[in-house]
């Protein structure tokens, strides 16, 4: 299900990204409190969700930030998302984590080499598994992926569901997988960590060799 990204060292792996809505003419201001929101779509894409949860709201605040903390096995990961930017991508995962879809979860998946990230977000832990629904990307074509950048992972274009990815280190990939947010410093240094201690398989591909569970996430 996972698209496969050809990457430096021939390295190939499966990153899997994508968006929302845009804030274009759907974007309106609330006339009961003077947000701004946009429309977003969040269509069953015929898998059964890893986790019995509602779809987000599809009116959802496109400006501001949300302050996000992963509560992790390897420490806190805070994180400022970016509703601005991709409002409907924010608020899916606003919604998810208020409904505790990430709680007593792993982050599957960690890659060493050519890119560098881990990747959580699928309950089962399969890397297969999603809310039930899927959105649209909301790129705008520059996107890049330094250290410190939370993105979706997808299969494709417009099939954003719940699985996200931390980036520990810069990382070169196509504007392909919507920016929601960025970790700080801290959050950095504990997937690092991560990283560090390397993968299950002793590959550049793999679950990390010492898991991690997202034990809670609370957004402010």
């Amino acid at each position: 299900m996972l698209r496969r990204v050809a990457l430096p060292l021939a390295v190939l792996t499966v990153l899997a990204l994508a968006g929302c809505g845009s804030d274009g003419p759907d974007t309106a201001t609330d006339s009961g409190s003077s947000v701004k929101t946009t429309s977003c779509s969040y269509d069953k894409n015929g898998q059964a969700a890893a986790k019995d949860v509602d779809p987000p709201s599809s009116d959802a605040p496109a400006e501001g930030t949300v302050d996000v903390t992963l509560k992790t096995s390897a420490g806190d990961i805070p994180i400022t998302m970016d509703a601005a930017s991709t409002p409907c991508a924010v608020n899916s995962f606003v919604s998810l984590a208020d409904q505790g879809y990430f709680d007593k979860t792993p982050c599957h998946r960690l890659t060493t080499q050519g890119i560098y990230v881990l990747q959580c977000g699928d309950p089962t832990g399969s890397g297969m598994g999603g809310p039930g629904y899927q959105f649209d990307d909301e790129l705008g074509g520059d996107e890049t992926y330094p250290a410190g950048t939370v993105a979706m992972a997808n299969a494709g274009p417009d099939t954003n569901g719940s699985q996200f990815f931390l980036v520990y280190a810069d990382t070169q990939l196509d504007a392909a997988y919507d920016v929601i947010g960025r970790m700080d410093k801290a959050g950095i240094d504990v997937v690092k960590r991560v990283a560090e201690k390397g993968t299950a398989n002793g590959g550049a591909d793999g679950a990390p060799k010492v898991p991690v569970t997202i034990e809670s996430v609370t957004t402010d």
